[in-house]
């Protein structure tokens, strides 16, 4: 698919690393030309539980473009060009991404201000930030997130989990996360399917959140209903259905989930 037909201008890229206790994480910034004092708060982007930078493809660089924010990615500890994970995924993972990395994260890409925008599970980090960071955070984007563990979600994961038993799909992802995709796998599936996992959920977050909403969420997302945009955006925004959209809206269908955030942010 090409780029939505919105006005927009020419983005520069740049890589660089972030120091965080653990290790060193790759990041990537696509940075709109132009004067940077005339620049609005630059987007932060977390990423689903089997991708990276990489995987993000051309969106960051068609969302700098379409808003005219700065768009920064990264690898989480242990995914894509990031160290490995030192252990076992901890089962506060989503909160503490928001508690460890994000402070670090800001602070030397010198962030003061963010839009918070996560995919699936980097959605829910992205709820985190926001209900963390309240007077930092000006807008939060979810993009097919989970707000609970819902059957649905489970049963996506356990078709996954049946599909990784073909080498070629280890494969596959091994081209973004090197040695460590197997980790990656075990990560996911491990920590999502765990009985002590059951009860996650966002509502006890979700209140804290004190910025503009904006939920996108595929009609076809085989990982999730509409119920997770709705209960994300209830009271504090708009859930916003992609239609003929699965769970991965930025490789599906960009143009709708570009113009969607563009239109939200332009409001703000």
């Amino acid at each position: 698919m090409t780029a939505p037909e919105t006005p927009s201008c020419d983005v520069v890229e740049a890589e660089r690393r972030i120091r965080i206790g653990d290790g060193s994480l790759f990041a990537k910034i696509w940075t709109p030309e132009g004067p940077e004092a005339d620049r609005p708060a630059p987007i932060l982007l977390f990423h689903d539980s089997l991708g990276c930078v990489d995987l993000w493809r051309d969106f960051p660089r068609l969302l700098a473009s379409a808003t005219g924010r700065r768009v920064v990615a990264y690898d989480r500890l242990g995914f894509g060009r990031s160290d490995p994970h030192p252990g076992r995924l901890e089962s506060d993972f989503i909160s503490r991404e928001a508690r460890q990395v994000v402070p670090a994260l800001c602070e030397q890409v010198g962030a003061t201000d963010f839009v918070a925008c996560g995919h699936s599970v980097g959605g829910g980090m992205a709820v985190e930030t926001a209900a963390r960071f309240p007077t930092r955070c000006r807008a939060l984007v979810t993009i097919a997130a989970q707000a609970f563990v819902e059957d649905r979600t489970l049963a996506g994961i356990r078709a996954a989990r049946r599909g990784f038993q073909d080498p070629a799909n280890l494969a596959r992802l091994a081209r973004y996360h090197g040695g460590k995709a197997e980790w990656v796998v075990d990560a996911w599936i491990g920590t999502w399917l765990a009985p002590g996992f059951a009860d996650w959920n966002l509502d006890g977050v979700l209140p804290a959140v004190r910025c503009p909403v904006l939920a996108v969420h595929g009609d076809g997302d085989e990982y999730g209903s509409g119920e997770h945009p709705r209960r994300i955006a209830a009271g504090r925004g708009t859930a916003h259905i992609l239609p003929e959209t699965g769970h991965v809206p930025h490789r599906e269908n960009p143009e709708g989930l570009v113009a969607a955030i563009r239109r939200f942010l332009g409001g703000i």
